[in-house]
């Protein structure tokens, strides 16, 4: 068995006291968050920072406290077994632009409901669903 580790963010930002998600669309037509393999001697903290700046353009607050992680077996990749750890990220006055075109399609920043309609994998939705919850805990 192989074993994948990768990091990323939920990445959000408050418009007018509205939460709105970042979502990756990836080349795949998958709608995910930011989020790629920790390389080196990278912690989670770095991979996650490194992966948003290169998929988003974006500096981001990084917030370790919320904490999730997401395990599965990637179909396309039998003998597999892949883990990726999720931190939440907010952004604020910048605007999202996708820098690595061969693999980003496009960024999509949307409300939970709307971000919840286009996500594909259930567990992603709920992930996006705890990370709601603990924003407007402890955010708003």
């Amino acid at each position: 068995m192989v074993f994948e580790k990768s990091c990323g963010a939920i990445v959000f930002t408050l418009e007018n006291g509205e939460i709105k998600y970042l979502l990756v669309e990836e080349m795949s037509g998958c709608h995910s968050f930011p989020k790629g393999h920790v390389e080196n001697n990278e912690t989670e903290e770095e991979t996650a920072l490194r992966e948003i700046k290169e998929e988003t353009n974006l500096e981001v607050e990084l917030n370790t406290d919320f904490r999730v992680t997401e395990r599965y077996n990637p179909a396309e990749r039998p003998g597999t077994r892949k883990e990726v750890v999720y931190f939440l990220a907010k952004y604020t006055d910048a605007k999202p632009c996708v820098v690595r075109q061969n693999e980003v399609r496009t960024l999509k920043s949307l409300r939970l409901e709307e971000a919840i309609d286009i996500i594909e994998h259930d567990n992603k939705k709920e992930l996006l669903k705890q990370a709601d919850a603990y924003i407007k805990k402890n955010y708003i």
